[in-house]
């Protein structure tokens, strides 16, 4: 799959494509119905699957200090969609001059000019151009024009998750941030993860013979509620289960939020400053204080059965 920042980056011989814009953070079931439908008309014509998203987020530019919580940075999102079959992922950097284009003008520098549209596929709510102004509608007012159909897709996906609310980034950031990772998983169709580089912390949980990897985790992510999860830490290409710590280590007085992963039943393992990656499969406990050092680790041994407990019974489901 081929992977472009900025218009300028798009090959100059670039020919028609089916295109698809849009956030898409998390790359959820809803999306994916999008981006499959995208792929597949693509197939059909005989022309390339292209996904246009941008950087950062187009609310922080519109209203600074408001960027949301990332349920997936760009290569991340970029491996999902290639997953799902696309051939090329354009980010376009969102800056205040880019925000200032019309829908017209949007339409006619990136669709027309530039990826040579011959099909777009979005949702019935796509909005575009300066201060969104631009709606589906307009796009296929354009199409008539410029020689590209487009297609709307109804993304409407529900489930348990959020009480039967639509799938949504809005709702899956809100479970995130509540805990609810379950419910999180439902709507991406697969764990919540974390990425960052493993850092040098206190190195506390090496005394207390659970040794953790302490990931600094990358701008924006949305980090799960403080409390105690299972799930697994990717590293050097394996996957391993792991008890996942979030919060601020109340028992020592801690006062800065870390996420660190404890590989279940690991030794040795030296992970200082690789990248990796931290799945969140299901919420154990909250964060707690102990009364005592004895009765601390007491309750890290059973957090531990109870992560194993947690991610066993996901890989008996996996193989089933």
């Amino acid at each position: 799959m081929q992977r472009w920042r900025g218009l300028e980056d798009i090959p100059h011989d670039w020919g028609r494509s089916v295109v698809t814009i849009g956030s898409y953070d998390g790359v959820h079931r809803g999306h994916q119905l999008i981006i499959r439908h995208a792929v597949d008309r693509a197939r059909e014509l005989g022309v390339p699957a292209v996904v246009v998203t941008f950087d950062p987020h187009p609310s922080e530019v519109v209203r600074p200090g408001s960027h949301p919580p990332l349920l997936a940075p760009h290569h991340r999102r970029a491996e999902l969609m290639a997953d799902l079959g696309v051939d090329a992922v354009l980010v376009l950097p969102f800056t205040t001059e880019f925000s200032k284009l019309s829908p017209a003008e949007f339409v006619v520098k990136v669709l027309v000019d530039k990826l040579h549209a011959k099909a777009v596929v979005e949702g019935p709510n796509f909005r575009f151009g300066h201060k969104a102004a631009g709606t589906v509608q307009f796009l296929a007012e354009q199409g008539k024009v410029y020689d590209f159909e487009v297609e709307v897709v109804d993304l409407f996906v529900s489930g348990e998750a959020g009480g039967g609310e639509p799938f949504s980034s809005t709702l899956t950031r809100r479970l995130v941030a509540e805990g609810q990772v379950e419910g999180a998983a439902e709507i991406l169709g697969r764990p919540h993860r974390v990425e960052g580089v493993v850092v040098r912390g206190a190195q506390r949980g090496r005394d207390l013979g659970f040794p953790t990897a302490n990931v600094e985790t990358l701008p924006h992510t949305a980090v799960p509620a403080d409390g105690v999860y299972a799930g697994w830490l990717h590293a050097q290409g394996e996957a391993m289960p792991a008890a996942i710590s979030v919060g601020t280590n109340p028992q020592f007085d801690g006062t800065e939020r870390t996420v660190e992963a404890y590989a279940i039943d690991r030794v040795g393992l030296d992970l200082y400053g690789l990248h990796v990656a931290v799945d969140f499969l299901a919420f154990v406990r909250g964060q707690a204080k102990f009364d005592t050092l004895d009765d601390l680790l007491a309750q890290m041994g059973r957090d531990v059965e109870r992560c194993k407990e947690f991610v066993e019974a996901a890989e008996r489901d996996k193989d089933a």
